[in-house]
């Protein structure tokens, strides 16, 4: 009787090396992609991780707000809202900031062309006019494919796009927006908003302590 031959038997064995470097290779794979999708999801946006330009050009982070509520305005030097508003603005601004609370007024020429002059002029006449102590950034578009990416986020929450000057939103310390305000609506009806917020995060701070 002829022995048993062992040649099937090594032939077997370097597909079954084959087949476990395979298995373990998707296995690391696999483990990488679950891996990455815990540890390096994309952070969500909200407001305060864009950048802008200040009234200099320079690139700053509006993480720079993050724990404030912010009122974001889109601002103008020649309207028929420009006086009230500004007006306004300064007043919300001295009451409640800075320490809690901001005013970020953002030029733009898009609506009835009433926001022509330079950067320099704009802040100029809303320091000079109206004692602006608030930031004031570079001019800016709200509308179309040039739309300042930090704005287009605001109207994308709201799901309410500006169709006129002094626009305003309200941004939580977190970045999201609260609410929006038309122009033409009184800062009687912005005041306990603002006032509420702040009273927030206050009394979030006393609670981290």
């Amino acid at each position: 009787m002829e022995p048993l031959t062992m040649y099937p038997l090594k032939c077997l064995v370097p597909k079954v090396r084959v087949f476990v470097v395979f298995l373990s290779m998707v296995l690391c794979t696999a483990m990488l992609c679950l891996l990455q999708s815990k540890f390096l999801k994309p952070k969500t946006k909200d407001f305060y991780s864009f950048d802008v330009k200040d009234s200099r050009g320079r690139i700053i982070s509006l993480e720079k707000y993050r724990g404030k509520a912010s009122l974001v305005v889109n601002v103008a030097s020649h309207c028929q809202h420009t006086d009230k508003n500004y007006i306004a603005l300064q007043e919300l601004h001295r009451e409640f900031g800075p320490s809690h609370f901001t005013v970020l007024a953002f030029p733009c020429n898009q609506f009835g062309e009433s926001e022509p002059g330079t950067i320099q002029e704009i802040e100029a006449f809303a320091r000079g006019n109206y004692g602006a102590t608030f930031p004031i950034f570079q001019k800016i578009k709200i509308l179309g494919s040039e739309a300042l990416p930090a704005f287009k986020f605001l109207t994308d929450a709201s799901k309410k796009e500006p169709r006129w000057n002094f626009w305003k939103y309200l941004v939580s310390p977190e970045g999201k927006v609260v609410k929006f305000w038309r122009p033409e609506e009184p800062i009687e009806s912005i005041k306990p908003q603002v006032a509420a917020l702040i009273r927030q995060i206050i009394m979030k701070k006393r609670e981290d302590l």
